[in-house]
């Protein structure tokens, strides 16, 4: 049920429902711990949903008494709510296309096509796609209107509920009306916490399930694509939105050389390390691919390399996560191995353990990848690393004593 709760009743910062609603300065009500986390951990000065800037006094956070009522009030009897019908929609849509006020009425729009397949396929049937795609692309004629922004993330909200195909009515939009990425990239780079979640998730659900060609759009946008990207990955607020964020990427850089190139450009891999210490499992599955990904290019090892955590960053997760981690993290060393075996980098390496984990893969079973019988192919890799660097390491007089003669097996076998 919480999944599907009115909008008002979600905190803009973490879009969940609110347990305990409270309102700043600006009037704007948030979940307590999400804004106390934003004003006092983080020491923002803004407020996250219109970056409205506070001043030393309006730091006062009031409790939501009338709201945190309406929510309970919600919680027990949203059960026996009556569901939508076709001539609300129908009704709602034509205030969308004929009315300057249109927010209220593109909110309610997204409240029953996210609870009900029946109400999106009468919100398809009646044309809907078309006329809130209309609302998104006003925001290209007059992005500084702010009603007009707001309308326009509302709409992005409604279509962030419809599934996307090849085959599906919205794809078919998107194929034959440029402007309407263009738009959704406008509120991903500058909208408000809702508005860059609603945009992310129309781009996963592209990323995802459809062939869409996403060369014009780096082509038009290069880095500034991938900026507001990052930003929301690296979102401690919004675990959805950063989720979501990582999924875009994922099937994005896979596609061309060109993508992870400009992803680089944008910081991608300065960005990844600094959030690879403290990610989960499935975060930091995710963000080893992508980091795995971009270490295919030139760039993205230097990028690497150069970055004063990244090889210890890369080298913790493995064996600490999950075999899916140790491969790809391996994999990472490898590419770095290979193609900068420069004194500075193998020191580096034993340094941060690399020596130690990679001798503890080839003493496991599987080692972290492959399948059946024989050496995984992370192993494989393992050993790679140590024939490339074993006569560097056992020089060194910080190299543990009772693996030289291992090493030393390893190097010749």
């Amino acid at each position: 049920m919480d999944s599907d709760f009115p909008p008002l009743f979600g905190c803009p910062i973490s879009m969940e429902l609110m347990e305990d609603p409270v309102t700043i300065s600006t009037g704007v009500t948030y979940e307590r711990k999400s804004i106390e986390k934003w004003l006092f951990t983080y020491n923002n000065k803004t407020c996250p949903a219109t970056m409205q800037t506070l001043a030393a006094g309006d730091f006062v956070i009031t409790p939501n008494l009338t709201l945190k009522r309406l929510i309970l009030a919600w919680k027990i009897t949203d059960s026996s709510a009556s569901p939508a019908t076709i001539e609300e929609v129908r009704s709602l849509l034509a205030t969308v296309e004929s009315s300057p006020f249109k927010v209220s009425s593109l909110r309610k729009l997204r409240s029953m096509i996210e609870t009900s397949d029946e109400m999106k396929s009468e919100f398809v049937r009646l044309n809907g796609i078309g006329i809130v795609v209309n609302v998104v692309v006003q925001i290209l004629i007059d992005c500084s209107d702010f009603w007009t922004f707001e309308a326009c993330e509302e709409a992005v909200g409604v279509l962030s509920q419809l599934p996307i195909s090849n085959e599906d009515k919205l794809f078919d939009e998107m194929s034959k009306r440029e402007e309407l990425m263009k738009s959704i990239a406008i509120v991903l780079q500058r909208g408000s916490a809702e508005g860059r979640f609603y945009a992310v998730k129309i781009l996963r659900n592209i990323a995802k399930n459809t062939n869409f060609n996403w060369g014009s759009v780096l082509e038009e946008q290069g880095i500034d694509f991938f900026k507001p990207l990052l930003e929301l990955v690296s979102d401690e607020f919004s675990t959805k939105a950063s989720s979501c964020t990582l999924d875009v990427m994922m099937e994005i850089l896979a596609l061309s050389k060109r993508s992870r190139v400009k992803a680089i450009e944008a910081g991608a891999v300065c960005i990844l390390i600094e959030l690879l210490p403290e990610s989960g499992r499935s975060k930091c599955e995710r963000m080893l691919q992508i980091l795995q990904s971009l270490c295919e290019c030139a760039e993205g090892r230097l990028a690497l390399v150069e970055h004063g955590m990244g090889i210890a960053a890369v080298t913790k997760k493995i064996l600490n996560v999950s075999n899916v981690a140790t491969k790809m993290g391996v994999k990472i060393l490898l590419w770095i191995s290979s193609f900068h075996p420069n004194e500075r980098v193998v020191e580096e390496m034993m340094a941060c353990g690399v020596v130690k984990k990679l001798m503890m893969i080839l003493h496991m079973d599987g080692g972290g990848g492959g399948g059946g019988g024989g050496r995984s192919s992370t192993k494989e890799k393992a050993i790679k690393i140590l024939k490339m660097h074993g006569s560097s390491w056992r020089r060194s007089p910080c190299f543990p004593s009772e693996l030289k003669n291992y090493l030393m097996f390893v190097n010749i076998e």
